[in-house]
């Protein structure tokens, strides 16, 4: 029987004027924005609306600001239960609030405590994400293991995005020498992300450890549908393994790639991508281009 997954974007889907939209046409929408306001203690939705690229692209804002893009458009869809969710790296919050195992309020906490953290490590330890194009998952690992040993830093394979696009991740000098690497080994492309560091590394261990707290104090309740996790890239519905795999999150790789195709496995034929952008739908039509994709932003 074929199923209907719901997907949700992480940080870098954000832009100015995200939400106003919804929060115009949606009195469901709208009640949900002005909850985050009083959540977080500041007019969250004034910058999302009128902010500068600046402004959004600061992690503390960005993180809180997909989220709850994401979720607002999700429960303008009414009473939906999907078939089976997933996100990709802060996604997956949304994710957690569109199946039930989180409430809007918790995952909003979560992701903003998250986004906090986030940005701590990033001031400890000086670091940066690239994208590599056109090689394949195994050369660049191997690449990422060589320039660790060699230089002593930290760089490791952080996003497996899809066929052809993995992010990595490390320290500065880590990163420059692996993208000469990758290049010499016949990447197409090799280049730096704009964000705040390196994420999804061993270097965001002391976010990691802050994040834990938070989430072994905080309510995780039975699904209503599966959640394909990005450490695991498998179904998974038990609660205590939710909550460990979205500890691990942090530090571990988001296997994207692989999260979509066992999805597919499991009767996924749909995709709908919920809150803003649609750079997941691009990247399932690589990763699967039989799939139906289409969004709710």
């Amino acid at each position: 029987m074929s199923k209907h997954a719901y997907v949700f974007p992480g940080q870098g889907s954000q832009f100015s004027g995200m939400g106003k939209a919804l929060y115009d046409s949606s009195e469901t929408a709208k009640a949900l924005f002005e909850q985050a306001n009083e959540i977080l203690g500041f007019r969250i939705s004034d910058t999302m609306f009128g902010g500068t690229d600046e402004e959004l692209k600061q992690t503390s804002v960005t993180q809180p600001a997909v989220f709850i893009h994401s979720v607002a458009a999700f429960k303008t869809l009414g009473n939906i239960v999907p078939d089976m969710v997933a996100g990709h790296s802060l996604g997956e919050f949304s994710a957690l609030v569109a199946n039930g195992a989180l409430s809007f309020e918790d995952g909003l906490k979560l992701v903003s405590i998250r986004a906090t953290a986030m940005q701590k490590a990033c001031d400890l330890n000086p670091s940066m994400m690239a994208a590599i194009l056109a090689l394949d998952d195994k050369t660049v690992i191997d690449i990422c293991k060589r320039v660790q040993e060699s230089t002593g830093e930290i760089v490791v394979a952080a996003n497996f995005n899809s066929p052809g696009q993995v992010v990595i991740s490390g320290s500065n000098k880590a990163i420059e020498v692996a993208c000469k690497e990758m290049l010499a080994a016949g990447a197409k492309r090799a280049m730096p992300l704009h964000v705040g560091g390196a994420f999804h590394s061993p270097l965001m261990a002391s976010a990691e450890e802050e994040l834990k707290q938070a989430i072994e104090n905080t309510s995780i309740t039975s699904p209503s549908c599966p959640i394909y996790q990005n450490v695991v890239a498998k179904a998974i519905s038990n609660t205590d393994e939710i909550r460990e795999n979205l500890i691990r999150q942090l530090t571990g790789s988001v296997y994207w790639t692989q999260s979509i195709l066992e999805m597919v496995k499991d009767g996924a034929t749909h995709f709908t991508e919920t809150g803003p952008g649609k750079v997941l739908l691009r990247v399932i039509s690589k990763i699967h281009p039989p799939a139906i994709v289409d969004a709710v932003s």
